[in-house]
């Protein structure tokens, strides 16, 4: 059997296929399939199966990857839908955040809640989460070597919703994210992409308490997120 199997990869080979699809009940990625060039021999396979956000949280438990670990009452991982079409993301917790472990939680995330109210959408239907998992001390904007640490982590939780489309709130999570110094009231308005990803960036829900003329432009931002999300359909 094994002699036959090794055949057809030889065959397939030669014909210059180098990956199957997996027919399972999910929709998994393209296992390459190699074999020894000298030996002939099968090389041990990849787990194709994707992660899952629960897999990405367990390795996160008593995180110590940089500082803000010893400040932290609680790690804010992320909330919402694991097959979310539309990831919403901000900076760091904030002190409610890092008090319940659950991110937009305050004043600030009761508005994000009412945005979405507006989009005819709800908590249970996007994935909210932050670039940073720990709260910096008088939430301060993280420091690069911060940013280093937890980024990679962000970029598995995408990779394990896959979603449509990102949202970033406020001038850290888009800044951070597009690599640009570009102030907010260049950036929003405007897709970009993150990961292969379509992004819009817009203003954080906190700046809009702060600036509530800030709500007409975040509502024509939302409005073109509404259409890409239709018309994707």
């Amino acid at each position: 059997m094994i002699t036959q199997c090794k055949g057809v990869l030889q065959d397939l080979q030669t014909c210059g296929i180098e990956s199957l699809p997996i027919d399972s009940g999910d929709a998994l990625p393209l296992c390459p399939v190699s074999i020894e060039p000298q030996s002939g021999t099968l090389q041990p396979g990849v787990d194709c199966r994707p992660e899952t956000l629960a897999e990405i949280e367990a390795e996160l438990t008593d995180c110590k990857r940089c500082a803000l670990c010893h400040g932290r009452n609680k790690l804010v991982f992320g909330v919402g839908n694991p097959h979310a079409q539309l990831v919403l993301v901000g900076e760091a917790p904030g002190r409610e955040e890092d008090r319940q472990g659950v991110p937009f939680v305050g004043e600030a995330g009761q508005l994000l809640d009412r945005i979405l109210f507006a989009m005819k959408l709800d908590r249970e239907q996007v994935y909210i989460c932050n670039v940073i998992k720990c709260r910096p001390p008088q939430n301060r904007d993280p420091s690069p070597e911060e940013i280093a640490s937890c980024e990679p982590f962000l970029q598995r939780q995408l990779t394990a919703i896959r979603p449509r489309l990102i949202v970033t709130l406020g001038r850290f999570a888009a800044q951070t994210l597009l690599r640009s110094q570009e102030p907010m009231g260049r950036l929003r308005g405007h897709w970009h992409e993150y990961q292969g990803i379509p992004l819009m960036p817009t203003y954080h829900p906190a700046y809009l308490l702060r600036t509530p003329s800030g709500k007409r432009d975040v509502w024509e931002d939302m409005k073109q997120v509404i259409h890409r999300l239709r018309e994707e359909q």
